[in-house]
C-alpha cells in the first residue's frame, strides 16, 4: 500500500481541521517533579517497497519484517524522556518462522524537551525479512502452504534524531509525546523541523555480501493540535510534510566491487492520532502513526519507507526517590541544560 498516496487523500480535510480548531491561549500542568512510568505496546509493520518499470512491465517488491508487535517501557523525569522497545517472541504475529522467517527488532530513544524545542534521538536495528507481496509476484502460492520469500541476512541499522520548535509558546508537545504534562485548554502549533539519520543496510546472498550506507535528512512543516474533552481526555491529531535529500553509498564486499555514490531527492509526509485520559496518577490511551518517503531512482524505478503502527499504553506517576532526585540535581550543576 502506498502510504504518500493514501496520506495525500486525506491531507486537505485534516489541515482544514486543525487550522479551524487552533486557540491561542492554553493553561498547561506539569509533571516534571514526578517520575513516570509508561509500558506500551504497539505494531511495527516497518516495510521498503521497490517498483520498478510502467503498465504491464511494472514491477514492485515488498519487504517486511516478522515481527508485528512489540512492547516498550519509558521512563521519564523533569525534561527527559527514555524508551527501550523490543519484539517478544512469544506474542502472536512475532513468531511464524516457518514462512516469513527470523526477524529481530530492538529500538532505544531518548526525548529532551529544552524549553520550546524537542530534541529526539534514536538507534534501531532491524534483521530478518521477507516478501509480503507473494500473491503479486506468483499467482500460484497459497497463504499458509506456500513460504514466502525469505532475506534473513538483510539487517537495517539506524543512528537517527530529530530537532523541532513549537512556534505556539502555549501549546504542549509533552502532553502528546510523553504526558510529562497536561493542557487544560485546547491549543495547537505549527512545528518547523528537521529529522536526520544515518542507515547501514547489510545483506548477504548466495555468499556474497553487500554494504549500503544512506545518509537522510529533510526539512519539514507540521501542525499538531491538542483537543481537550472536558478534564481528562484529549484527542491529537497531527499531520506533517516536508522534502529532503538522501546521500547513498553501495558496495558489493565479497567481490571487492567499485564503490558506487548516489544521491537522490525525497518527498516525506507523517501523521497520526492520539487518544488520552489523563489523572495525576494514573493515565492511558493510544495513538496511530504513520511515516512514509519516496524517492526515484533511474529507469522509472522508486523507493518507499512505510511505517504504519498503531500503540496502547499505560502509565502511573510518582513521587522520585531521593536518590534519583539528588542524582538528577548534581548532573544539571554540570549540564544547566537539564
Amino acid at each position: 500500500m502506498n502510504y504518500l498516496k493514501t496520506g495525500l487523500l486525506v491531507s486537505f480535510s485534516l489541515f482544514a481541521f486543525l487550522l479551524k480548531a487552533q486557540s491561542d491561549t492554553a493553561g498547561i500542568r506539569s509533571y516534571a517533579d514526578q517520575v513516570m512510568i509508561r509500558v506500551n505496546l504497539d505494531t511495527n509493520l516497518e516495510n521498503y517497497v521497490f517498483s520498478a518499470g510502467e503498465g504491464k512491465d511494472a514491477f514492485e517488491m515488498d519487504l517486511s519484517i516478522n515481527n508485528k508487535t512489540k512492547t516498550s517501557v519509558s521512563i521519564d523525569y523533569r525534561i527527559i524522556s527514555a524508551t527501550i522497545s523490543f519484539a517478544p517472541r512469544f506474542l502472536d504475529g512475532n513468531n511464524d518462522d516457518e514462512m516469513k522467517g527470523k526477524s529481530s527488532y530492538t529500538d532505544f530513544s531518548f526525548r529532551f524537551f529544552p524549553g520550546r524545542f524537542i530534541q529526539n534521538v534514536y538507534y534501531k536495528n532491524v534483521k530478518g525479512f521477507y516478501v509480503e507481496n507473494m500473491k503479486d509476484l506468483s499467482p500460484g502460492w497459497q497463504e499458509g502452504r506456500d513460504p514466502y520469500i525469505q532475506f534473513p541476512d538483510l539487517r537495517v541499522q539506524t543512528f537517527g534524531g530529530s530537532t523541532s520548535y513549537m512556534l505556539n509558546k502555549n501549546f504542549s508537545a509533552r502532553s502528546i509525546y510523553t504526558q510529562g504534562e497536561w493542557q487544560e485548554k485546547s491549543s495547537g502549533s505549527w512545528v518547523p523541523f528537521v529529522d536526520y539519520d544515518l542507515t547501514v543496510f547489510r545483506n548477504k546472498i548466495d555468499g556474497v555480501r553487500s554494504k549500503e550506507i544512506q545518509y537522510n535528512i529533510g526539512g519539514n512543516m507540521g501542525y499538531f493540535y491538542n483537543w481537550v474533552i472536558g478534564k481528562k481526555v484529549n484527542i491529537s491529531p497531527y499531520l506533517a510534510v516536508g522534502i529532503g535529500g538522501k546521500f547513498s553509498s553501495y558496495r558489493d564486499i565479497q567481490n571487492g566491487g567499485t564503490k558506487e555514490n548516489s544521491q537522490y531527492a525525497t518527498i516525506r509526509m507523517q501523521g497520526g492520532l492520539h487518544i488520552g485520559y489523563n489523572t495525576d496518577r494514573f493515565l492511558f490511551g493510544g495513538r496511530m502513526n504513520f511515516k512514509a518517503y519516496s524517492y526515484d531512482q533511474k529507469n522509472n524505478q522508486t523507493i518507499e519507507n512505510n511505517n504504519l503502527y498503531g500503540l496502547l499504553y499505560i502509565g502511573y506517576r510518582f513521587a522520585p526517590p531521593k536518590v534519583v532526585k539528588n542524582t538528577y540535581d548534581k548532573i544539571q550543576k554540570k549540564i544547566p541544560v537539564l
